[in-house]
Parts: structure tokens; sequence; C-alpha cells
């Protein structure tokens, strides 16, 4: 298994689309490059922010092989997770040729599986793959959370499972994970407003949406963080706020979309089922980037 050590700021990337619905490479090609001027840690392709499951094959791989292309060196994580062990398994087969250096695979969603049920489909997925493994745990989407036990159960019992992205929004879970996780198991906040809070227990950092809209920023504050430097982290924190909340005002990723339009950096299309922010959240997000400088 090869070594990879997730810390610090992950962007869980956004997919542009034109307005005709398809796929802007172009847009996404021009975020990443931003994405590797804000200085970030590790990039997070292909999973919920990327509205992956409305994407095809190929423009799944394709923006895989752009991510590499314009950020090279910087290590990225892809989302191949679903609801079953076949498909979970053909995703892999169909993105680990375009170059993975961790998989970030989704408690499952829509079937609502049992602890045991979780444990054994992760035992499953691990078995057939020498990558790194970070666990996502979602239970606003998936309808099941992973308790800390369980959590725990695979970071003790699966080698290649190597990290948590923890949005549970449950503080004390993540507690427990961090206070029992295995020497070398990392605990990453999936959720841009408790970052700080977990980060200051022990997580590692942070797979944020907002850090699509201002990497520079999320990057500052949680290098401060790793570097036990709470006082500038908090500082940094605190303009942050409101940008952290209003990402979250209709589903993920439309505000966030809304904002990189804003900005210029791509239309606010969404695929069906989502659609674009409503003119409340766009004036919103005007509001908090002008708040912010932008």
């Amino acid at each position: 298994m090869s070594k990879l050590n997730l810390k610090g700021c992950g962007t869980a990337l956004v997919t542009p689309f034109t307005a005709d619905g398809a796929v802007d490479y172009k847009a996404y090609a021009a975020l990443i490059d931003r994405q590797v001027k804000g200085g970030i840690d590790f990039l997070v392709a292909l999973a919920t922010t990327g509205e992956t499951p409305t994407l095809s094959s190929e423009e799944k791989v394709e923006l895989l092989k752009l991510t590499h292309e314009h950020a090279p060196g910087v290590p990225v994580v892809v989302g191949c997770g679903s609801n079953a062990v076949p498909s979970t398994l053909a995703n892999m087969k169909l993105l680990e040729p375009y170059g993975v250096d961790a998989w970030l695979v989704v408690v499952p969603f829509y079937n609502k599986p049992t602890q045991e049920g979780q444990y054994q489909y992760f035992k499953a997925i691990a078995a057939t793959t020498d990558k790194p493994i970070v666990v996502y745990n979602v239970p606003g989407r998936t309808g099941a959370n992973m308790t800390a036990e369980t959590c725990l159960r695979l970071a003790r019992d699966v080698k290649n499972i190597v990290a948590t992205k923890e949005a549970s929004g449950k503080f004390e879970q993540i507690e427990a994970i961090l206070k029992d996780a295995p020497e070398g198991f990392s605990v990453l906040s999936g959720d841009d407003d408790m970052t700080l809070s977990i980060m200051k227990i022990g997580a590692k950092g942070v797979i944020s949406v907002a850090s699509n809209v201002l990497p520079d920023k999320l990057v500052a504050m949680t290098e401060a963080a790793l570097a036990g430097d709470f006082a500038k982290a908090e500082a940094l924190e605190e303009p942050l706020k409101p940008l952290f909340k209003a990402c979250f005002v209709e589903s993920n990723p439309i505000p966030a979309k809304a904002a990189l339009s804003i900005l210029g950096c791509c239309t606010p299309a969404m695929r069906l089922p989502l659609v674009p922010a409503s003119s409340g959240t766009v004036e919103l997000m005007k509001d908090v980037l002008k708040n912010l400088g932008c």
C-alpha cells in the first residue's frame, strides 16, 4: 500500500457545466489552476460536490485526467462509492488507470445498512485494492450513520482504511473516534464549520466545500491549526463563518457554484435533479463575498 498523509485542506471539487448542460472542461481546468495557486494540500475529485451521480463514465475519466494534468504533485483522492459492491468496484476499475492516490468511499446510500453491513461492505471493497481508502460518513445524504465503534473497528482491522471524512455533525462521535483511533488513522472534517473545533482535538484537516470559493483562506486556517496556533486559526476562521453557513443554505454544491459564478469562475448551471441557486441565495452570496473583500 502506498503511503499517503492527508492533512490540511483538501477541496471537494465542483464540476462546472455550460449553459446547455455539457461539462465545461475549460472552466474545470481553470478551477484546478486556481486551487494550485491557492496552495491547496490535496484535491478530492468525483465526489458529492462534483455532482458525480450525474456524470457519464467518459466525463469522469476526462475530469480525473485534467485534475492530474493541472495539479502535478498534488495528491488526488477519487470518489468511487455507490450503494452496492459491484458498482463501486466498477467505478474503481474505470478510474484507477487515470491516477488515484486514495479512494473516497461513501457509506452506502438509500439501503440504510446496519453497522455490521457497513463493516462488511468496506472490508469487501478494501480487499480489492492496495490503495488507501478514506471512509466517508455523511448520514444527511446516505440515511445511515457510521458509529464511532464501526469506524474504529474498520480502522483497526483493515490496514488500507487510513482515514474518515466525518460529516455526521456529531461532535461527541468524532471525539470518540479521535480518542481511540489507531496510530496512522486520520480524521478529516466533512463540515467546514466544524473543522477548527475538531482540529483542536486531533483532526488533521478538512475536505472542504468552501475552499472551492476561497482556497487560500482555508489553507491558511488549516495551516495555522496544524501548527498549533489556534489563536491565529480562530482569527482566520471568524470572517469565513458566513461563507461556511452560506454554502449550505441550499443543497451542496448549489450555493458554492453560485459563489463561483459571482467570481466569474464558471456558470451557476447544475444538472437535474439539482437546479441553480435561488435569487435569495445569490444575493446572500454576493453579500458574503463582498464582506470578504471579493
